[in-house]
């Protein structure tokens, strides 16, 4: 249920926010190539995202939800910040573009908040939802694997790797990522992201990035004290700063790509997500264009709350 009751002081309801790309990607990979549409073309990602979905709603039982997808493939702000931003990525094929526009028919039709923007990522989109609703006392369980939205986590919120069965909240972010959760953003300006194509400091790594944060605590404070960084009991800590003083542009324009925007105006937040009514008929419309089975339609018409009549 998404009612707290076991933290004191926690908020009495929760935002649940779903980075759906992840999962749809996961399915893409691991489901057979053998699903079809009733137009022929693959429905794989849709049928193992259906799964993960109905999953989710049964342990779950979220009053409130927001599944967030990613439009910004090519348009998203950081582009203009930084052309070369996830350029070292494949574009999707059509077999799989489609299917996105499926799952979230798929999602819609079970009345669950969609988000999508041409201009902010996903994980802008559940930053955004993540501290709006924290205002209105909520808290949020971001469901994801993203070790980027570890940066939203609040004193009450959590981040769930649903694949993995594992639970954190921000006291649990170190022992991960070695920094506190507030640092993730700052640690990626050091250190770079691979799978962003964000470049980072040259030469610093994990480890080095997470002394320096331990020490000056921010990027801003490191970049203003680099003078103290040679007499660190650091590893190579001369030529640390020589790295931070050349590249101090890089790292805060690195910051500004890891850091997750959280002002982006979302429809639906002002009833906080909350479930609303299932759409019949595009539901069972779904169900046969995708070609879904029995049991996988009746659970999903149970999910929504729905009347299922087989054929």
């Amino acid at each position: 249920m998404d009612t707290l009751s076991n933290t004191a002081g926690a908020p009495a309801r929760t935002l649940y926010l779903v980075d759906a790309s992840l999962y749809i990607f996961r399915a893409w990979h691991s489901m057979p190539d053998e699903f079809r549409g009733a137009d022929g073309w693959p429905t794989n990602a849709v049928h193992g995202f259906a799964r993960f979905l109905l999953e989710l709603l049964d342990r779950a039982r979220p009053q409130h939800i927001a599944i967030a997808f990613d439009e910004a493939l090519d348009s998203c702000f950081r582009n203009t910040l930084y052309p070369a931003y996830k350029a070292n990525r494949d574009p999707a094929p059509e077999e799989l573009k489609r299917q996105f526009g499926h799952c979230r028919a798929l999602c819609a039709a079970l009345g669950l908040s969609v988000l999508g923007h041409r201009e902010y990522e996903a994980d802008d989109l559940i930053g955004s939802a993540c501290i709006g609703a924290r205002t209105q006392g909520f808290r949020s369980v971001i469901v994801s694997a993203d070790k980027d939205l570890s940066q939203l986590l609040g004193d009450h919120d959590e981040q769930w790797d649903f694949a993995r069965g594992q639970r954190w909240g921000a006291d649990g972010v170190p022992a991960r990522h070695g920094v506190q959760a507030r640092q993730i953003a700052d640690y990626l300006a050091l250190t770079g992201d691979a799978v962003d194509n964000i470049p980072g400091v040259p030469g610093i790594g994990s480890k080095t990035a997470a002394a320096l944060l331990a020490h000056f605590d921010t990027l801003d404070a490191l970049l203003e004290r680099i003078d103290e960084v040679p007499y660190l009991r650091l590893r190579g800590a001369a030529s640390c700063a020589t790295r931070l003083r050349a590249n101090r542009e890089l790292a805060l324009l690195c910051r500004q790509l890891s850091t997750i925007a959280c002002d982006v105006p979302l429809a639906g937040s002002d009833t906080h997500f909350a479930r609303g009514d299932a759409d019949g008929a595009g539901l069972a419309a779904l169900c046969e264009d995708l070609r879904f089975g029995p049991m996988t339609r009746r659970r999903l018409h149970d999910a929504a709350g729905l009347a299922f009549l087989p054929a």
